[in-house]
């Protein structure tokens, strides 16, 4: 039930994907997702059928306005764009809202329209909440269909057991398709879960530029990201007790991290600064 529209030839396209709802914490994933459709300029190529997936009492359908006149509704779904980047490549977007029902059903849907589009190497993003405190690096931890591949990454290895969402269900159903399967998810500090969360956003989106070797217009989102920290840093001064509890978590967070590991996230940043500068 997949809409295709204006269906590329695409040469070794990686598929990045996040959904909005329980996988996307600040909604920090789909911000990504959201953030490279417009720097890349992605051209939208299917979407699903919405009434096999969604429950409508559940995920409602928006009404959008023009000039104090209804102009449509944009109902709850799964898109997908692609996008071809300076140097050949390309890229596929999935942008999709967690669905009510079938979900087994759904992911061998997109896993299909992966094959159809040669899609082999797929990138899932996902947010979730954590005891992290706000004024350090966002956490980012991985998993990979690929033995070795987190370690070569520098990623923290994934350790949840417990319920999923539909980002794991994918992963697996990418997984046992023989695809290239890697999923990262950043810790968003719980304390301020509402969205945006722009510095975990931009955490994923540089994980995003490491995997797939390309530098990614970040616009305002550094500066976002600044602001963000800067507002919650007046939000817990107004606060003793959630002063304190974020001192905890800084202290717990600091006796924890290894010099080794900071001196490879030191690198990676300074890497990303000499490509950023390369008009190459």
């Amino acid at each position: 039930m997949v809409e295709i529209e204006n269906l590329p030839e695409l040469v070794d396209p990686v598929l990045v994907a996040a959904f909005e709802g329980w996988n996307d914490a600040g909604e920090a994933a789909s911000g990504v997702i959201s953030h490279l459709e417009a720097a890349w300029e992605a051209v939208p190529v299917a979407e699903l059928d919405p009434d096999d997936y969604y429950d409508f009492q559940v995920t409602r359908p928006i009404v959008e306005m023009s000039d104090g006149e209804t102009r449509g509704i944009t109902w709850p779904t799964t898109r997908v764009s692609w996008a071809r980047l300076p140097g050949g490549k390309d890229v596929v977007l999935l942008h999709g809202i967690e669905p009510n029902m079938r979900w087994r059903s759904f992911c061998r849907e997109l896993v299909g329209l992966m094959l159809e589009l040669d899609v082999r190497n797929v990138v899932l993003l996902g947010a979730l909440l954590a005891d992290a405190p706000h004024t350090r690096p966002v956490p980012v931890t991985g998993a990979a269909s690929e033995a070795g591949l987190v370690n070569t990454l520098n990623l923290e290895p994934a350790r949840y057991e417990g319920p999923t969402g539909i980002l794991g269900v994918l992963q697996d159903a990418c997984a046992k398709a023989g695809l290239d399967t890697v999923s990262l998810w950043a810790a968003v500090p719980h304390y301020v879960a509402q969205p945006p969360s722009p510095k975990a956003t931009l955490a994923l989106l540089r994980r995003v530029e490491d995997l797939l070797d390309v530098t990614v217009p970040l616009g305002e989102l550094p500066e976002e990201a600044r602001a963000w920290e800067n507002g919650v840093n007046e939000l817990a001064e107004e606060d003793s007790e959630v002063a304190e509890y974020v001192r905890t978590l800084e202290e717990q967070k600091d006796a924890t991290e290894l010099p080794e590991a900071s001196g490879d996230a030191i690198a990676r940043e300074f890497e990303r600064y000499l490509r950023r500068r390369d008009p190459g």
